[in-house]
């Protein structure tokens, strides 16, 4: 055996994790990247354009964007995107021919099947991770020829009952300052109560824009004083937002997007926003209550089913969007600032429900998949 052929075994195999475009179905897959840097495999995502600039793992691992497309309504829209999509599965052949991966695994988002569409056909071994409560289009189509489907919550709705046997209890992996954040004690909330609101940067989360200032400006004058608003919203909208806060007699920091969201999060008395399953997940991983506003686009509720857990130990409430007014969310504040123990419960409720270690489980389920691949 040569010098080479030693350092390229000790180094571990070559992993590819295919993965959507947005941070939920990134930051999953980063967090999985580090692990298994860090354990000796050799990493690449593949994801889209989008992915590109999710670049927080510096040199550990190796980023390429291929094609992608989802259908939307048209026959013209319909054509590009069976373009872009048998565009994406040739360069993910390329890639996998050249990387000879052991094993792809597969993150959700319709970034994420050409790659792993390719490697099926290929006859590489899979692997799907699923961060919803509800298993999602990609991974549907891909769960038969999968090895192994890993969940993030348990009793995943959507799967079939020839895959069920397929399915290990995971978590979703979080990033490293998220997990850092459930060191730190919630802090003390009988002064400055501060709430941190983020949604995204489509024009989706303009509800938050609108009915959060609406709502902290009924509140009683003493309660208004103690708040500080951390609020992410799209700069276009910034400008107005903060007008809205100004008028309502309320600090606001307001920005497209907070580099130091950990800091944010250990900060935050009450956080506000949508129930991605990213979200949740760091959310209870950090330990901090919530209000949830779930998405009302999905016609399967997934985001309503990810925070259900969590408000069933008592630590987030979910309020529907055509329930998310000013009046009710004004309510909601002022008995969670005049009640400082309860959110201390709800906060301890939350980290109850957290999962550190699911990067942990989910590298462990990988290894184990290598090495039953022969």
């Amino acid at each position: 055996m040569t010098t080479s052929e030693t350092i390229t075994r000790a180094a571990g195999e070559t992993v590819f994790l295919a993965a959507g475009g947005t941070g939920g179905h990134l930051y999953p897959a980063e967090a999985l990247a580090e692990e298994l840097a860090d354990r000796g495999h050799k990493t690449v995502i593949v994801t889209d354009k989008r992915g590109i600039a999710f670049r927080n793992l510096g040199d550990k691992v190796e980023i390429r964007a291929i094609p992608a497309a989802t259908f939307k309504p048209g026959i013209i829209n319909k054509i590009k995107a069976v373009a872009a999509i048998l565009s994406g599965i040739l360069q993910a052949a390329v890639l996998l021919k050249k990387h000879k991966p052991a094993i792809v695994v597969g993150f959700g988002g319709y970034p994420s099947f050409p790659t792993m569409f390719a490697a099926q056909q290929m006859g590489f071994k899979t692997l799907i991770h699923e961060q919803n409560a509800v298993l999602g289009k990609a991974n549907l189509h891909l769960a038969d020829k999968a090895a192994a489907i890993a969940a993030s919550l348990r009793d995943t709705r959507g799967i079939r009952e020839r895959n069920k046997s397929k399915i290990m209890l995971t978590g979703n992996p979080v990033r490293p300052a998220i997990r850092a954040v459930r060191d730190r004690p919630y802090p003390p909330a009988g002064g400055t109560f501060e709430i941190f609101i983020t949604g995204g940067s489509t024009a989706l989360t303009r509800v938050f824009n609108e009915t959060v200032p609406q709502a902290v400006k009924l509140l009683p004058d003493d309660l208004r004083a103690r708040l500080h608003v951390v609020h992410q919203c799209r700069d276009e909208e910034a400008m107005a937002t903060a007008g809205k806060y100004r008028d309502a007699g309320v600090k606001a920091e307001i920005k497209e997007f907070f580099n130091d969201m950990p800091e944010r999060l250990a900060a935050c008395h009450l956080f506000i926003g949508r129930s991605g399953a990213s979200t949740v997940s760091e959310i209870s991983v950090a330990g901090r209550p919530a209000i949830f506003v779930p998405y009302p686009g999905h016609a399967d509720r997934q985001q309503t089913y990810n925070a259900e857990p969590l408000a069933q130990k008592g630590g987030c409430l979910i309020i529907q969007q055509e329930d998310f007014t000013p009046q009710r969310l004004a309510a909601e504040l002022e008995k969670f600032m005049k009640n400082p123990d309860f959110l201390q419960n709800a906060a301890v409720a939350a980290k109850s429900c957290g999962q550190p270690d699911a990067v942990k489980n989910l590298a462990d389920l990988v290894e184990k998949t290598l090495k039953g691949r022969r």
